[in-house]
């Protein structure tokens, strides 16, 4: 077996574990802001492991395919997270007496005192 087998194995163990505890984090946290917190990073440091891994195993071609899904991952998780939040906060099913920095609440309630409408943001 080789220095690249082992690193390639090892970086996949790694990743799987934290896909695996993201999924529970998913199971066991009581409300959605630490539950997009628990699927997002973990999932996503998971999925960039297990992709180092491949990338790590195969060609070069190959390779850079794995890095633009990684960089896609990168780019697109956060905002999807940030997007599920904001909506899920609009929406009322986030208590917002739970919360202890409230910045889009404020800016909603800003928006509702100067006749701006429902505080869309701009």
């Amino acid at each position: 077996m080789s220095i690249s087998d082992l690193i390639s194995a090892a970086l996949m163990l790694i990743g799987a574990t934290s896909c695996l505890l993201g999924a529970l984090g998913l199971v066991r946290l009581p409300d959605l802001p630490a539950r997009l917190q628990a699927t997002t990073k973990p999932q996503t440091l998971g999925l960039l492991l297990i992709l180092l891994a491949a990338a790590i195993r195969l060609e070069f071609e190959n390779t850079t395919t794995l890095v633009l899904v990684m960089l896609f991952q990168v780019l697109t998780a956060p905002v999807i997270s940030q997007v599920v939040g904001r909506s899920a906060y609009r929406s009322g099913a986030i208590d917002r007496d739970s919360l202890v920095v409230d910045e889009l609440g404020e800016r909603m309630d800003a928006d509702a005192r100067a006749g701006r409408g429902d505080g869309a943001d701009r």
